[in-house]
């Protein structure tokens, strides 16, 4: 009897902790699933973020090209009516060289903002998604 009162408590110990190693296991998987969830969520709201930047950027590009065609196209238009009240090829010429000049400088002023726009968007968009790539290298490193 003694002895089959020892096989039942070392099988009944045996259960207990293998029940136990179970239990700790799928608690475990959980919260690992958990944590994987929550970080596929962050890196999803990351992209989100990410896109809407670009595409924040993407507008004010937009906005400031469609700008600028308005007051190239107004320029030549004063241009050309400065041009037919011209009483000399001289004044023609003075006239030509000036708005030539003015042109480029305008159209380099624009390609100054545009490069900022773009600079600006750029930055914005990657912002999200460094942080993230930062946030993952820092969990790595913390297992490690």
């Amino acid at each position: 009897m003694a002895a089959a009162e020892t096989v039942k408590n070392t099988v009944e110990q045996f259960t207990t902790a293998g029940n136990a190693a179970f239990k700790d296991a799928i608690e475990k998987s959980l919260a690992g699933l958990a944590d994987a969830n929550a970080h596929s969520k962050k890196n999803l709201e990351a992209v989100i973020a990410s896109v809407t930047a670009a595409t924040k950027g993407a507008e004010a590009l937009g906005a400031q090209a469609t700008a600028y065609s308005k007051k190239a196209v107004e320029a030549n238009v004063a241009a050309a009516k400065s041009l037919s009240g011209a009483k000399s090829i001289q004044e023609v010429v003075e006239l030509q060289t000036s708005f030539a000049k003015s042109s480029m400088e305008a159209y380099m002023a624009e390609l100054s903002k545009m490069g900022e726009i773009v600079s600006a968007s750029l930055k914005d968009s990657m912002k999200p998604l460094n942080e993230r790539v930062t946030a993952a290298v820092e969990k790595l490193q913390a297992v490690r």
